[in-house]
């Protein structure tokens, strides 16, 4: 069986979509609306999604961020271990390091552990998902501190279909996968292909990390995060995300999709976007 977690994310719900016709279990907080069968557990009771496991089962292991992300993602892993699953499949974060700005810091902790484990593993490490893109339109701007270097975002959906491809074939030894869209752009080139797909003007205005914090906070993020998050586009931006690779192709037999092909798809997410 696979069990996923995050099952109700951009991820996890292609990803269940994808494995349609495989014996699937997805753990959720709540009732959902999903194309599998789900069991009510969460992942900040880890032992409810110990309860699931079984000897050969796969895991595939992610969430969204909060204060006990870490520890709580240590401890499915350890309870993975003592159930004898065959693989975890884990999506962290490209560049992911303990002691990192905010997710690079929380899913280095995590990929660390995993690697120390004992269960074969894949940590898939994706640079910024393009579905975040629609968020940082607002009033015909995109605001950052990326500066003018090029940096990579992935479709959310090639995330999925790598996961797919790897629980569904005989679990290797583990490896870390780091997943890239097909092209680099620096932000104003992104602005400029985001108002050519929705035919209206999108600008991108680079401000420096003190007052790219500043204008996070006003938008109501708290102030730690705001800083860090402002640091955390500065250092996207300084080339360290350019390099793309050819993972997703090799994985799943097809190259991963363009920007384009996500704007044409996601069209009227940005044209909904206050």
């Amino acid at each position: 069986m696979i069990v996923i977690t995050g099952a109700t994310g951009t991820i996890g719900r292609a990803l269940a979509g994808q494995l349609a016709g495989h014996d699937v279990l997805a753990a959720v907080r709540r009732p959902a609306d999903l194309p599998c069968p789900y069991a009510l557990a969460d992942l900040e009771r880890p032992e409810t999604i110990g309860a699931l496991l079984s000897p050969g089962d796969r895991l595939f292991l992610n969430s969204s961020l909060w204060p006990g992300f870490a520890s709580a993602h240590r401890a499915v892993i350890d309870l993975a271990a003592r159930a004898g699953v065959a693989q975890v499949v884990t999506v962290s974060v490209r560049g992911a390091r303990p002691g990192g700005l905010l997710g690079g810091g929380m899913h280095g902790e995590v990929d660390e552990h995993l690697r120390a484990s004992g269960v074969p593993y894949a940590i898939l490490q994706p640079t910024g998902f393009m579905q975040n893109l629609p968020g940082e339109v607002r009033d015909g701007r995109m605001y950052g501190s990326y500066g003018p270097g090029p940096v990579n975002y992935i479709d959310a959906r090639d995330i999925a279909d790598v996961a797919a491809a790897l629980l569904t074939r005989p679990a290797g030894p583990g490896r870390d996968h780091v997943l890239t869209g097909p092209e680099s752009l620096p932000h104003e080139r992104i602005a400029e292909r985001v108002s050519a797909a929705l035919g209206r003007p999108i600008r991108y205005v680079d401000l420096p990390v003190p007052k790219m914090a500043a204008h996070l906070e006003r938008q109501g993020m708290p102030a730690p995060f705001a800083t860090d998050l402002a640091a955390l586009m500065a250092e996207t931006g300084d080339g360290r995300w350019a390099p793309t690779t050819t993972e997703v192709e090799a994985i799943t037999g097809r190259p991963p999709r363009t920007l384009d092909d996500f704007l044409t798809d996601h069209r009227t997410t940005f044209t909904t976007t206050p």
